[in-house]
């Protein structure tokens, strides 16, 4: 089975608070085929990536974890994110991203289809993210995580429309709390994904960091506790999670995940994510460190 992720690959200048700086590659949706190809699945990245020397740490870092990077229009530079670590080990973005990914895949050929964060609301390239979601539809399951960057998204409102745009045109959608409290201010987060999964996806799940995750399936409402585990820091956090989620609808199926088993598929996903944080930078666990789902 086959996982095409579309979006953005750059590297994560993280600034410590100690006042050490170091270079990762990243991106959110880069992250996700990361993770994927480290669990062993069969994952191509449509991106938009320079050709200069931080594109070259990228492309050697997804293909050392299995991810297939698709060709791209080349000759610009690779964008970066400036991250800023807080006492916490959560971090604070500055971006300098560009965003024109070429259109030529056929998305009906994969299983999945993931998208989300900056490429998926971020013109020119928006546009082609929502068509192949559109031509895939019919054939693949779509997953979706809106990882907002309220630092380059720009307006709230017309960011929220879009990201509710597709919500709907996905089968399988993860959040953050963080997400839901820049797009709507003082909202419960139940409420929220409650009201996301009536606009179409079998699956709207949210992350709560330490606290854990809560989705609404069509089964109901499932709750899992967080992992406690030592951080380092929570960069590629949700991006681990969302890599292990998708990897338990590859394995499961997407009703399974919808109803009987998604309080597995979650709890394995929390454990993916709590291995990331114990270790700098996003660095996903392989299919031997995390396990299999639990039956």
């Amino acid at each position: 089975m086959s996982v095409l992720v579309i979006g953005e690959a750059l590297v994560d200048v993280v600034h410590r608070t100690d006042g050490s700086v170091a270079e990762h590659p990243g991106g959110s949706p880069a992250n996700v085929a990361l993770g994927l190809g480290r669990l062993g699945r069969r994952v191509d990245l449509l991106t938009d990536l320079g050709d200069d020397a931080r594109g070259t740490v990228v492309r050697s870092w997804l293909a050392a974890s299995g991810a297939r990077l698709l060709p791209t229009a080349g000759g610009r530079r690779t964008s970066t994110a400036t991250a800023r670590l807080r006492e916490d080990g959560s971090a604070a973005y500055d971006f300098d991203l560009a965003w024109a990914p070429r259109g030529d895949v056929d998305p009906t050929t994969y299983d999945v289809v993931h998208t989300g964060s900056i490429a998926a609301v971020l013109e020119p390239g928006a546009g082609t993210v929502r068509d192949l979601l559109e031509r895939a539809g019919e054939t693949a399951t779509i997953t979706y995580d809106p990882n907002a960057r309220p630092a380059i998204m720009g307006d709230r409102a017309e960011s929220a429309r879009r990201i509710e745009a597709l919500v709907a045109l996905s089968d399988v959608v993860k959040v953050s709390d963080e997400d839901l409290d820049w797009l709507y201010p003082g909202a419960d987060p139940v409420t929220v994904i409650e009201e996301w999964r009536q606009r179409g996806p079998a699956v709207v799940a949210v992350t709560l960091g330490a606290d854990g995750v809560v989705a609404a399936g069509t089964a109901g409402l499932v709750e899992v506790a967080g992992v406690p585990t030592a951080v380092v820091d929570t960069v590629g956090a949700g991006d681990t999670f969302m890599a292990a989620l998708v990897d338990g609808l590859l394995e499961l199926g997407l009703e399974a995940v919808a109803s009987d088993r998604l309080e597995q598929v979650l709890a394995r996903a929390a454990r993916a994510a709590a291995l990331n944080v114990a270790r700098p930078g996003a660095s996903p666990p392989t299919a031997t460190e995390l396990g299999p789902i639990s039956r």
